[in-house]
């Protein structure tokens, strides 16, 4: 049996697993999950969970279950369970180890036959037992991870100060006689940012854009020319 031991530094964590699925493994498999969890700070308790696993790792809270023993001619029972516990967690997945051919096209055929949604839950499908609980453990650790990092709300932030700075942009360029949105962006993608486009000869902006000789000049005379540029635009 693979021992695929690798430390996640930092990472403190508490795995919940099922105790009625421990029973139906093969004790060497165990002993695997218990060698596994502890190089990797994870401490391990035995609870009455309706899932196979639960997580807790920085906090948040991971479900799966893990399929141990694909029976081509008894999957039912496997997706009830993810149809009613699915419902139950916002972080849920399900291992599936899946060794052989067969086991693998018979998923397949089930996983539509039963009406699974791509993403809701995600199935991971795996090749043998101790590929599926490493899967489970990356898995947990990166919610966990992203969640102590603030990741999705910093991407939020940036998406925000983004567009607020694209839409400043855009009315400080529209405010130029003569020229629209598009004109904008294409001075934005090619020539750059506002204080560029100010310090750019109308030969470059002409080089560079599709703009004509007329809104160049425009805007190297609007930029370069305080006279001009603090002038009201009067439409």
């Amino acid at each position: 049996m693979r021992l695929l031991v690798r430390n996640i530094v930092g990472t403190v964590g508490v795995c919940l697993m099922r105790n009625a699925w421990k029973e139906d493994q093969h004790p060497s498999f165990i002993n695997f999950i218990s060698t596994f969890l502890s190089a990797n700070s994870f401490r391990l308790k035995l609870s009455p969970i309706a899932p196979d696993f639960v997580f807790n790792c920085g906090g948040l809270s991971v479900a799966f279950i893990f399929v141990t023993n694909w029976d081509c001619n008894n999957v039912s029972p496997i997706f009830d369970r993810v149809q009613k516990l699915k419902t139950q967690f916002a972080r849920f997945y399900v291992v599936v180890t899946l060794p052989a051919k067969e086991q693998v096209d018979s998923f397949t055929l089930s996983y539509f036959k039963f009406g699974m949604v791509i993403g809701k839950p995600t199935f991971v499908p795996v090749q043998d037992l101790e590929m599926g609980f490493e899967k489970m453990i990356k898995i947990a650790h990166s919610c966990g991870v992203y969640k102590q990092q603030g990741i999705g709300e910093k991407l939020k932030a940036e998406r925000k100060q983004l567009v607020q700075g694209m839409d400043c942009y855009l009315k400080v360029v529209t405010s130029i006689p003569g020229i629209d949105n598009h004109d904008a962006n294409a001075l934005s993608q090619t020539i750059g940012s506002i204080q560029t486009i100010a310090k750019a000869s109308k030969e470059q902006i002409l080089e560079n854009t599709d703009l004509s000789y007329d809104k160049a000049e425009m805007i190297s005379r609007f930029l370069g020319d305080e006279k001009v540029y603090l002038n009201p635009k009067i439409e």
